[in-house]
Order: C-alpha cells, then sequence, then structure tokens
C-alpha cells in the first residue's frame, strides 16, 4: 500500500495543532496568537479577515448557482470562502478531526449573525444538519454540521430537528472524489424518520463545506420526497470552488 507522504505531513501537522488547541485553549484557532477578553476562537484581527462571501446579499449569488437546475431551493450561501494553501483552511480540518467543536459553534454563530439581518432569511422556521452516520459520529464524538447549525440557531432563533435526516448507509469520505463519484457515494445514503414534524415548513440545510454540493444534493432531495409542503434553504461555513 502506498501512502502519500504529504497528505500524511498535512494530517500530522493538523494533529499537532490540534493537541496545541487543546494544551493553549486560549490562543486564536488561525494566528495561535493570545486571545484578550471578549474574544473566543479567533482573535479579532483574524475575524476581522475571515474571507466572507457575503452570498446572503443576494439570492443570485455563487453557492445558488451550484445547484441551479439540479435541486429546486429557495436561497444558499456560505459564510467564508475555502482556499488550499489558505491560513483559515485547516479551521475545518480541526472542527472535524481534532475535536474543535467549539469552532462550528463559533462560526456558526457568525452566520447566524448575518443571516438575521437579512429579510429573505426571515421565514425559516427550522434547521436541518446534515447527519453522519452513528459509527462516524461514535468516533468523531460530534456531528460538526449538528454544531455549526446550533450556532445559527442562537443567533436566529430559528429551532433544529437533528433527528429527522438520518443517514442509514456508511460511506466513503468525500474527499479526492470528483462530483460524480461523490454523488454515487452518497446515493441512497439519506433517509427521514418524523417527516411530519417538517410538513410546510422553511428548512435550512447546514453542512460544514460545499464544494461540488452532491451531498446536500442527496439531503435535499431526501427531504423533498418525503416531507409534505416544504421548502428548502442550504447554508455552510465554507465554499469552495474547487475539489
Amino acid at each position: 500500500m502506498q501512502i502519500d507522504l504529504k497528505a500524511w505531513k498535512a494530517q500530522l501537522a493538523e494533529l499537532f495543532r490540534g493537541i496545541a488547541q487543546l494544551i493553549y485553549p486560549n490562543t486564536c484557532a488561525v494566528c495561535h496568537e493570545g486571545l484578550v477578553p471578549g474574544e473566543e476562537v479567533l482573535c479579532s484581527s483574524c475575524l476581522y479577515d475571515l474571507p466572507r462571501t457575503r452570498a446572503w446579499l443576494t439570492t443570485d449569488n455563487m453557492v445558488a448557482r451550484q445547484f441551479w437546475g439540479r435541486i429546486p431551493i429557495e436561497l444558499a450561501c456560505s459564510l467564508f470562502h475555502f482556499a488550499k494553501g489558505s491560513r483559515y483552511q485547516h479551521l475545518l480540518h480541526l472542527l472535524k478531526y481534532a475535536g474543535r467543536r467549539d469552532i462550528g459553534l463559533y462560526l456558526g454563530q457568525q452566520l447566524g449573525i448575518e443571516l438575521a439581518q437579512i429579510a429573505d432569511y426571515s421565514n425559516i422556521s427550522a434547521i436541518v444538519p446534515v447527519p453522519l452516520h452513528p459509527k462516524k459520529q461514535q468516533i468523531r464524538g460530534y456531528n460538526q454540521s449538528q454544531a455549526i447549525a446550533e450556532g445559527i440557531a442562537l443567533r436566529t432563533g430559528w429551532h433544529i430537528e437533528p433527528n429527522v435526516l438520518i443517514r442509514q448507509r456508511f460511506t466513503q469520505t468525500q474527499t479526492h472524489k470528483n462530483r460524480d463519484e461523490r454523488m454515487l457515494n452518497v446515493a441512497n445514503a439519506f433517509a427521514i424518520q418524523q417527516g411530519e414534524k417538517l410538513r410546510g415548513q422553511h428548512v435550512l440545510l447546514v453542512d460544514d463545506v460545499i464544494t461540488t454540493g452532491a451531498t446536500l444534493e442527496q439531503c435535499a432531495q431526501t427531504l423533498l420526497n418525503s416531507c409534505q409542503n416544504i421548502r428548502i434553504s442550504i447554508a455552510s461555513l465554507a465554499y469552495s470552488s474547487g475539489i
């Protein structure tokens, strides 16, 4: 079996960063400078420089266009641009692989602050996080999308429905797969239980990052097929324009 040395080194670096954050929790997750009273997760400078998409300001944006012709949605947005090599890239790695659930909660609040000010989002009534398979959630200890959803809920007042959409099939990671491979990987991976809870509601479907949109497309289609008179919008922390 061949080992991708570059990927292994990157994962090792993320592991050490995660350990450092656990040992020194009062440092910025981006620049690692000490946080002052009133700051959490990110220092004021790194929060200010976060490469926000501002996609919530218009219904015609790069995130929404990702789903045009694929799935009927109302709105779509992401908090910040995800770029390989960016100093903000490892925020998602810390969130998903290093136990930093607080990053999801904090950045979810930042997104919630923005959405709470936009009239187009005012009739959203429920948040549905993209689910993890129980085995993967047990390994990770939490669902990062639910942490993001909880952050959004804190700033908007929308309630969370974390158990309606479930992942019924364990899937491989989507990393390093192209769009067709990702679609095949998540085909029939999701199911609905107690779908009547979402009847007639405008639901915000939440994930950590949008790349090809394959996972969110499958989630949205599952909800549309099983929940009566439902409308769906989409939000994520990060948006990547390429795989």
